[in-house]
């Protein structure tokens, strides 16, 4: 029987993604990513439940990040896809611990967060990031362009008349086929 293991998340970030760089010259990116839900519960108050998840990505995900062609920072609503994964290591104090992680295969922001989101806005337990993105002012210049006018062409052409074939009949609902001749 085949098995499937695929992970759809949307959610923010908890933290910057943070990039590690092996001897080998790959690159390891690694950030939490919350996920809420809100619901009311018996007495009609509203509870808001929230995960974390471990996200980890090999590749192209983390060079682009590494290089700058990608900026994620916390706080941004992010779109992951990838797979669950739980691993064992061992830690500082020789302690065998368990780990599950979403290795991430695809991974988009879902539009600029930075300055559309306002804190009013912003789901419990996140914060917003200290510094807020702003976008770059653009000024018109001294000097005012005007478009040059065109004129259409008028055609040269004539649309072709079209002529409609009527559709042939329909065999009569009781035909039976009986008088076919093969």
């Amino acid at each position: 029987m085949a098995s499937l293991n695929k992970v759809i998340l949307i959610g923010r970030l908890g933290k910057d993604p943070e990039i590690v760089s092996f001897d080998n010259g790959s690159k390891k990116m690694s950030v939490t990513l919350a996920t809420s839900e809100r619901y009311r519960d018996r007495n009609g108050e509203w509870v808001e439940q929230t995960d974390w998840h471990n996200l980890v990505s090999w590749g192209n995900i983390a060079l682009d990040l590494a290089e700058k062609r990608r900026n994620y920072i916390k706080g941004d609503l992010m779109y992951v896809e990838g797979r669950i994964k739980t691993r064992q290591y061992v830690d500082n104090q020789n302690i065998t611990r368990s780990i599950t992680e979403i290795v991430v295969d695809k991974m988009m922001n879902m539009g600029n967060t930075r300055s559309a989101v306002s804190n009013q806005n912003a789901a419990p337990g996140y914060q917003q990031p200290e510094q807020s993105y702003q976008q770059p002012s653009y000024q018109q210049p001294a000097q005012s362009y005007q478009q040059p006018s065109y004129q259409q062409p008028a055609p040269s052409y004539q649309q072709p008349v079209q002529t409609y074939q009527p559709l042939p009949e329909m065999p009569n609902p009781d035909y039976d086929g009986d008088d076919l001749p093969f």
